[in-house]
């Protein structure tokens, strides 16, 4: 598990650098971690991040799509921050580890209402 570092000029950065990276709520707790993100097949655009938090060590730990405009990266932190209350994550959308929803319109629509944000596709 790592946290970003900015040691170069690019905007561009490899998934294996993204995966593993913390991600903090505005009150700077430590919500968890990126897991994984979800990327668009066709326009290779970044969709969700999901968000591993929950469990031990990462063992029982709960995946939380987010949707990738609520990120924004703070180089101070080496991570992600995101506009949400800890307690909004209690009943937010989540599957298991070991588990993939379909990412069909209707889950994204959910998904994205659940956070108050306009479905866009």
């Amino acid at each position: 598990m790592t946290n970003l570092t900015i040691d170069h000029p690019h905007d561009l950065i490899g998934s294996d650098q993204i995966e593993g990276t913390a991600v903090y709520n505005r009150q700077g707790e430590h919500l968890g971690r990126i897991a994984s993100f979800m990327v668009e097949k066709r326009s290779g655009q970044a969709r969700y991040a999901i968000l591993s938090f929950g469990g031990f060590l990462g063992i029982g730990s709960d995946h939380f799509p987010l949707p990738w405009s609520m990120l924004h990266f703070d180089a101070d932190k080496g991570g992600y921050v995101v506009d949400l209350d800890r307690q909004l994550l209690d009943h937010a959308p989540r599957f298991a580890a070991d588990q993939r929803p379909a990412y069909s319109d209707a889950y994204g629509r959910d998904v994205h209402q659940y956070y108050g944000l306009i479905y866009p596709w």
